[in-house]
């Protein structure tokens, strides 16, 4: 799909969509648990279809009307020999992996190349030590086994994602577990959004010192009915537009950390803003833009965006230089610096990365521009383009 967008000021009130780290975390307690869930605020994400496909594979059952999602329960006992289609989604992926080795079966993920690329090592290192044998390829990965009771131990520099995929498991084991999450810990925030959820759900955890977590055995999730909050993450597009627009349906109180995104972006309307974004790396995308629109900025905590969908550093430094930007890339840090900008005189690539398209659009709605492999968003938020245009703003769109 291409997108062009003309430039004009967006004005208006948005909704915003529903929460994807909590959608999956919820609509995967309610597989894990007895009985029926019923979880209202599920937008029809390729993400979300990707976990809905999953609990189906763990021997639950999952239907969709409308944004509604009624689940029942596996009651902890997960069907093995189940096949996982994950498609991109990586929160699916690892989320998924340590429930489905409750069985004491083989699991196959499937998913993209890139999917794969991403990777599930910290898994394979972790897992394997406790007697589980991991079969990888191109476009999927099986591991056969069965999750055990005991200590385990993960780099806290790393995707928190792994760090759900075990407390989301481990409770429902005959015994009591360890997890320790060791220091630098990243993305501390989605760890607290998991345990949240976990507890809303009837799993306790008890957090004995920083980043030690006690987790007792033999537990059981209850089935809910729940609604899932605004995202704060997608939310930071709109609050980001050049323009007048109100965004309802977040909390201010949320434990999501891309809350941070309203402060962040009025910090760099003014010269020297320095940003440490490593507990909200998905922020970084729409942060660079909205830098290389006003006054530049530098950013440190950036080295797992080269590990996202896309590279997303070097995707956008290729991107908005088009529009005259320039960044510069070191190791851990991000410095875009302050240029004047032009309309992009090249056909923008989305490298499909959901929110390489969406940040590419923002600017496009201050400057015009043409988005090819606008079709990403699809993965987070399908409605995103129709959002813009209710907002005012006039664009062609071609599939």
């Amino acid at each position: 799909m291409t997108v062009t967008i003309y430039p004009g000021r967006a004005a208006g009130t948005a909704a915003a969509p529903p929460s994807k780290s909590c959608a999956h975390r919820m609509l995967l307690c309610g597989a894990l648990a007895e009985g029926e869930s019923v979880i209202e605020g599920i937008a029809p994400s390729q993400d979300m279809l990707a976990t809905v496909d999953c609990i189906r594979a763990m021997g639950g059952a999952c239907r969709l009307e409308g944004d509604t999602a009624y689940i029942t329960g596996t009651g902890g006992h997960i069907r093995p020999g189940g096949t996982y289609p994950c498609r991109e989604s990586g929160s699916t992926l690892r989320f998924c992996i340590p429930p489905a080795l409750l069985s004491g079966g083989s699991a196959v993920f499937t998913g993209t190349p890139r999917l794969m690329e991403r990777g599930v090592g910290i898994y394979e290192e972790l897992l394997t030590q406790k007697g589980i044998s991991v079969s990888a390829a191109r476009d999927a990965v099986t591991f056969s086994g069965r999750l055990t009771p005991g200590d385990y131990t993960l780099r806290g520099d790393v995707s928190s994602q792994f760090v759900t995929g075990l407390l989301l498991a481990l409770p429902l084991l005959p015994g009591g577990s360890t997890l320790r999450v060791l220091p630098p810990v990243e993305s501390r925030p989605y760890i607290d959004i998991t345990l949240d959820i976990m507890a809303a759900f009837g799993v306790r955890v008890e957090e004995r010192e920083p980043n030690l977590f006690a987790i007792p055995g033999g537990q059981r999730y209850e089935s809910r009915r729940a609604a899932v909050e605004g995202d704060w993450s997608n939310a930071a597009f709109l609050l980001a537009l050049d323009g007048d627009v109100t965004v309802t349906g977040l909390r201010p109180d949320s434990l999501q950390g891309d809350r941070v995104c309203r402060d962040m972006l009025h910090r760099l309307e003014s010269p020297g803003a320095v940003l440490d974004i490593s507990a909200c790396p998905d922020l970084g995308p729409i942060l660079f833009a909205a830098a290389a629109r006003s006054c530049g900025g530098v950013f440190t905590g950036t080295h797992r965006l080269r590990i996202k969908e896309s590279d997303r550093i070097a995707a956008m430094a290729q991107e908005l230089s088009k529009f005259g930007a320039q960044i510069r890339e070191e190791e851990d840090r991000v410095t875009v610096l302050h240029r004047p900008l032009h309309p992009p005189r090249e056909v923008l690539d989305g490298h499909n990365d959901h929110r390489i398209v969406m940040s590419l659009a923002v600017l496009c709605a201050s400057l015009g521009g043409t988005i090819r492999g606008a079709e990403a968003v699809s993965k987070s938020w399908p409605d995103f383009f129709p959002a813009l245009e209710a907002l005012g703003l006039r664009m062609d769109i071609q599939p």
